[in-house]
């Protein structure tokens, strides 16, 4: 028996109708507020096939190299932002370079050196813009020092380690990528060095310790960059990093585990993000030269003419021990280059990109309060008082005169006699002056030798006429206890026993 089941069109049309709106009221309640997943979604197939163009994940692109800091990461930093690491001004800190290429990748880098630029840069924008003014000033306020250094001796694998004096917050070194290499860097900014004073106890800034590596380029120079990462740092005085990983330390301790889970672990070891490489225009200090080197030499012995000259027997032209013997008063209307010169003279050698726009106007205009802020009290007044001109006043100052002089018209005085009849005067005796430093019978008879242009080798004794007209040996208890300003006729008596002299002094 065969059944015939007749359904006339309307009846099924809305049995489909009823059927469409329950599979929509379903996917309503499956996708519901509470039941939402994106993971769910993302594994339809629809999405699937879409995934199967990219690349998978293990075969992302590794950077070819990893720099790691060996410093504490902070606890403090919560989940998602970037670590944040306490460095102690000063001391160093290990920065392993480590060689993370796969096999076969980056094959002409082999058995090749590469150069790496390590810097400290500003980590807030703001402050990035401004980075040449805010390095101007911390220079101003630490004449001579770098903001970054080098530990050489501590350092392993790098070779060629340079600083260059015009920037003085990066530093540069070669090294083998096949072979251990560590550098180890100091850092001698603090963070609230640019922080704006106002009521103490005000917030670091951060820094960033960059680290750009290149390789060698066709025309040999290393161009061609390969790599760049950082990460983000704040810098303390001595110990100060420590005491500030403790604070933080109990910090987390006293949370609940509940807002543990919000903050990051701290890790023994900082690890370098990759990052942009630093722009082409680094900080460059205003000197663009680097800076000369000064070796100091002895005081220059007296000669002759330097003792015979009227200007430098003068006090007020006594010579600088600071300068050598030839101390010149600075000109205001001298040169930024004759001011340069000066101050390498005058043994202000590690001042001389300070002052590397100042001319002799701009350096004389500087008041003794300004020069010591500037140089520290021990620089700041000795280049104060070698701009005014302010010689040391000598120990003890003495006149002397040779006993028989040589015939000089400049010598002789005319006169004229009652009965009108011109005649010459008894000759003049012209006395020096020699000023003593060094209170000793050796500096008064190498001055004595220069005055009476006597070699000091055929001086053999120098004797003192006492009571009674004796002669007494000249030493060094004499010289202490002459009083200032006396005055000596010397007379030279030939040694009966050789080609030497005696010299007498009246």
């Amino acid at each position: 028996m065969a059944w015939v089941l007749k359904i006339d069109d309307a009846t099924i049309e809305s049995g489909l109708v009823h059927d469409f709106d329950a599979s929509l009221s379903g996917i309503g309640q499956e996708l519901g507020a509470g039941a939402y997943s994106m993971s769910d979604v993302l594994a339809l197939p629809i999405f699937k096939q879409e995934d199967s163009s990219l690349p998978p994940e293990n075969e992302t692109k590794n950077p070819p190299f990893q720099y790691v800091l060996c410093a504490a990461t902070s606890p403090a930093v919560k989940l998602h932002e970037e670590t944040l690491t306490y460095l102690n001004q000063g001391q160093s800190y290990e920065v392993r370079m480590l060689d993370n290429r796969k096999p076969g990748e980056l094959p002409e880098l082999s058995n090749k050196m590469v150069k790496s630029i390590v810097r400290v840069v500003f980590h807030d924008r703001r402050l990035q813009y401004t980075e040449h003014q805010q390095l101007e000033g911390w220079k101003w306020n630490r004449p001579g020092d770098r903001l970054l250094d080098i530990d050489i001796p501590m350092s392993v694998g790098i070779v060629e380690p340079k600083t260059h004096p015009s920037q003085l917050n990066a530093a540069e070194f070669l090294w083998d990528i096949n072979k251990r290499a560590s550098v180890f860097v100091q850092v001698h900014c603090i963070s609230t060095e640019f922080t704006p004073r106002k009521h103490g106890g005000e917030k670091g800034v951060p820094f960033r310790i960059q680290i750009d590596t290149f390789s060698q380029g066709e025309c040999g120079e290393y161009t061609e960059h390969l790599h760049s990462a950082s990460c983000q740092i704040k810098v303390f005085k001595p110990k100060g990093a420590d005491r500030k990983q403790k604070t933080d330390r109990e910090k987390m301790e006293k949370r609940s585990a509940q807002e543990k889970e919000k903050y990051q672990p701290s890790y023994d070891t900082t690890v370098l993000s990759e990052c942009s490489p630093w722009p082409d225009t680094p900080y460059v200090s205003t000197n663009q030269a680097a800076t000369p080197t000064f070796t100091s030499t002895p005081l220059s012995t007296y000669t002759a003419s330097s003792v015979l000259d009227s200007d430098s027997s003068s006090p007020n032209h006594q010579a600088d021990p600071g300068s050598h013997g030839n101390s010149e008063q600075l000109s205001p209307t001298a040169s930024i280059q004759e001011t340069q010169k000066w101050l390498l003279k005058n043994r202000f050698s590690s001042y001389t990109r300070l002052f590397s726009h100042f001319s002799g106007s701009d350096l004389l205009k500087l008041t003794r309060d300004d020069l010591v802020q500037i140089c520290g009290p021990a620089d700041g007044i000795r280049l104060f008082n070698a701009l005014k001109s302010r010689s040391v006043r000598p120990r003890l100052t003495v006149y002397v005169c040779r006993e028989s002089p040589q015939q000089s018209p400049l010598l002789e005085r005319h006169c004229t006699s009652e009965n009108g009849e011109d005649g010459v005067s008894p000759r003049l005796h012209v006395y020096h002056a020699l000023y003593l430093e060094d209170l000793t019978a050796a500096e008064l008879i190498r001055k004595m030798a220069c005055v009476c242009s006597i070699p000091l080798g055929k001086i053999n004794q120098v004797y003192r006429q006492g009571p009674t007209g004796i002669h007494i040996l000249l030493s060094d208890q004499m010289v202490y206890n002459l009083p200032d300003e006396s005055c000596f006729l010397i007379s030279t008596v030939k040694d009966e026993l050789g080609d030497g002299l005696h010299l007498i002094l009246k």
